[in-house]
């Protein structure tokens, strides 16, 4: 699998499923712009530590070209400087990744609608779906310059029937980039690109990671507070999915689907960084969703 040559636009890249993606498709060899709003010279409402830098640099580590942009996608003239650059330096894009999210800090998990903040409701919906819009309207030039680009919508699950308390502007912004991946495909087609949504399953990002009180290299601790975390999957997961994606002439077969890190490690046989494959959908479907109690189960056939 190789993307040499190739150039790649990951939007929200600072850190989780963005960092994860952006440093696959440099290890697969592409030049990846690196975009997110927080830098070492300034931080964005989400107050983390994690820098565009930082992905960047991962980036080349891994035998890629990452080159940090900042880029806040809710202001239109910064997501025209940015393609600005990218025309100037490539005169197009191979690959466009939308992963922008931002929507952490305002989301109120549990609480009915007419109870929560509206401003924050409001400020889910503007991060989560706004900024693809923008994003699209202003970088898929780029794409369609040529034949055989590819654009990926980022979003949390593969069905409609998103389970838990998310709230409204929760689930609205994650069905709402679902039905954007399903428009690409009819939009992209007759320019030779392809569209489609992706999602991870269970992820060990920063945040997560921090939530459940470990790190990368304890994470299986987390069980302790949640047995499913058995199933959790590293950024890198989603990806490789995302890299095998970029990498398969016959991308077009996905066009409009919304695919999951799982559903694309069982097509391509990639493994996750400690070599395992985890498959947090028939987890889901066997253990989370009937109710069954998770330390009862051997979650090895999962992995």
């Amino acid at each position: 699998m190789t993307l040499q040559g190739k150039v790649a636009l990951v939007t929200g890249a600072t850190r989780g499923c963005g960092r994860g993606i952006a440093v696959e498709l440099g290890a697969a060899g592409a030049t990846v712009y690196v975009t997110g709003r927080t830098t070492r010279e300034s931080a964005s409402p989400m107050r983390r530590t994690e820098t565009i830098e930082e992905t960047a640099e991962l980036v080349d580590a891994e035998g890629g070209m990452g080159i940090p942009v900042r880029c806040d996608f809710t202001s239109v003239s910064d997501v025209d400087a940015l393609r600005d650059r990218i025309a100037a330096d490539h005169g197009h894009l191979d690959v466009l990744v939308d992963d922008v999210w931002g929507g952490d800090p305002f989301v109120e998990f549990g609480t009915p609608w007419w109870e929560s903040d509206l401003d924050k409701g409001l400020g889910v919906v503007r991060n989560g779906l706004d900024t693809h819009l923008i994003t699209l309207h202003r970088l898929l030039p780029l794409v369609v310059s040529r034949p055989g680009g590819l654009v990926v919508e980022v979003t949390d699950g593969d069905v409609e029937d998103y389970p838990g308390p998310v709230g409204i502007p929760y689930y609205l912004v994650k069905s709402g980039v679902r039905a954007i991946g399903r428009w690409l495909a009819a939009e992209l087609a007759p320019h030779g690109a392809t569209g489609l949504s992706v999602t991870p399953g269970f992820l060990r990002s920063e945040m997560m990671l921090e939530h459940f009180g470990v790190t990368e290299a304890t994470w299986r601790e987390g069980v302790k507070v949640d047995p499913n975390y058995i199933l959790a999957e590293s950024p890198r997961y989603i990806g490789r999915a995302i890299a095998a994606l970029a990498a398969d002439p016959d991308v077009s077969r996905f066009a409009g689907r919304t695919m999951a890190s799982w559903t694309l490690m069982r097509e391509y046989g990639f493994t996750d960084l400690d070599g395992t494959q985890p498959d947090w959908g028939r987890w889901f479907d066997a253990v989370v969703k009937p109710g069954i109690d998770p330390t009862t189960v051997d979650p090895t056939p999962y992995r």
